[in-house]
């Protein structure tokens, strides 16, 4: 495991600005799907509640679906949110330390986020990989695929560890892995308006 972390953060770092620049449009792109399924998963709720209380013929399955969709709502956005900050945090005592000391305590925290998130990321694909291996369902009918919403585990874990390795990097060598290289949504948007 960090044998892979190790080759993973080698070439990320050599092409920082870019794997900056293309993580940003892929957390873009699941965010917009997050929010997607955040509405139609609302929509999906509404309905099934009208459909039962209303006309007496409850959807099967909305239960085991609306479960289904939670995870894949949450890791497709996680990324995006460490990317603009946006994580509830403590910082209290951080934000009181000498500007140094705090750089320091930042890149030490950004690390083992990189590494915590690797592992957690390495075992939810096995069991994702194990899903789809036996093709498992929920345990009611329609009997809807678990495997698609277990592979958005692995896939936001990753994202999110190659994120805050950019931002570690930003943080150990500022000069050179700059902050217009660890490229934000704000960033992608100026660009879109460019066009």
């Amino acid at each position: 495991m960090l044998g892979a972390d190790l080759v993973i953060g080698i070439l990320v770092t050599i092409a920082a600005a870019k794997s900056g620049f293309v993580l940003a449009k892929i957390e873009r792109a699941l965010t917009i799907g997050s929010t997607l399924l955040i509405l139609v998963t609302m929509a999906f709720v509404s309905l099934e509640v009208f459909m039962r209380y209303i006309m007496n013929a409850p959807i099967p399955g909305h239960l085991e679906l609306s479960s289904l969709f939670v995870p894949v709502m949450v890791f497709f956005a996680v990324s995006y949110a460490q990317s603009q900050d946006a994580h509830v945090g403590m910082s209290l005592l951080i934000d009181n330390l000498p500007p140094r000391v705090k750089n320091n305590v930042e890149i030490v925290t950004l690390l083992l986020t990189v590494f915590t998130c690797s592992i957690l990321s390495y075992f939810s694909f096995k069991f994702a990989y194990g899903e789809w291996q036996i093709d498992n369902v929920t345990e009611t009918p329609p009997y809807y695929l678990t495997w698609p919403s277990a592979a958005s585990i692995p896939l936001g874990y990753a994202l999110i560890s190659i994120r805050c390795y950019l931002q570690a990097l930003h943080r150990i060598a500022p000069d050179y892995y700059q902050a217009k290289d660890i490229v934000h949504d704000v960033d992608l948007l100026a660009e879109s308006a460019a066009k």
